[in-house]
């Protein structure tokens, strides 16, 4: 898999993207990740990516041309599946996402930043557009930073154990039950009697039982989306 990421600040997603599992995944040929600085195509001697809206609107905006440059030319080089756009306004961006989306080869995200871009680029050149929830940051960075983490944990060979990925939260639209390890007990505090008896059946009956409650309590929203 390929992803090719568009910032107007590449350095917000130096730490992100090279570390942990992802870095992992690239170093064994799993996943390539390109980060484009959006000044790099650019055609004014300032570099600059943004200007004032027309009309009375404040905030400056990213302009449709140095955009439209970046995306022709990695098109012109290999096909894409998706255009993504970090947007509020956009698609919420869920599991089930991030799991589509592991299944493609080549994905460009365009981060917003300032007021957000021309929406022509919209328009014309994106083709998803996803918000990471119901509030508004300084770019696009981190939403891109988090649905490249959410895709690259997915792909085969990624994690150590490629089955902890199908118990996490939300694969099955549930919340994960709680988690135990050693010590079996600590400070009084023990570790429910089913975990530790060894009868497999009884154990993952009782943690979908726990699993169902937990969303209950926490997410009654996904119980109802089901």
């Amino acid at each position: 898999m390929r992803i090719d990421i568009i910032t107007c600040c590449p350095e917000l997603l130096d730490s992100p993207l090279n570390h942990s599992i992802i870095q992992r995944a690239k170093d064994k040929g799993l996943a390539q990740i390109e980060v484009h600085n959006l000044r790099d195509y650019t055609l004014n001697k300032h570099r600059k990516v943004d200007d004032y809206a027309f009309g009375f609107g404040a905030g400056m905006v990213l302009q449709v041309e140095p955009i439209d440059r970046c995306i022709s030319h990695l098109k012109a080089q290999r096909e894409y599946d998706e255009v993504i756009f970090t947007a509020p306004d956009g698609e919420r961006f869920t599991q089930q996402a991030a799991n589509q989306l592991s299944l493609r080869q080549n994905l460009i995200i365009l981060c917003g930043h300032y007021k957000g871009v021309d929406q022509r680029v919209r328009d014309h050149l994106i083709t998803k557009e996803y918000s990471i929830g119901d509030y508004v940051l300084t770019g696009g960075e981190l939403p891109a930073a988090i649905m490249t983490d959410a895709i690259v944990r997915l792909l085969p060979g990624a994690m150590g154990d490629e089955t902890s990925a199908l118990s996490d939260s939300f694969q099955d639209g549930l919340l994960e039950a709680g988690v135990y390890t050693r010590p079996a007990e600590y400070k009084g505090w023990r570790v429910p009697d089913i975990l530790l008896s060894g009868h497999q059946a009884k154990v993952e009956e009782w943690l979908y039982e726990q699993s169902l409650k937990h969303t209950k309590e926490r997410r009654p929203d996904l119980i109802n989306d089901n």
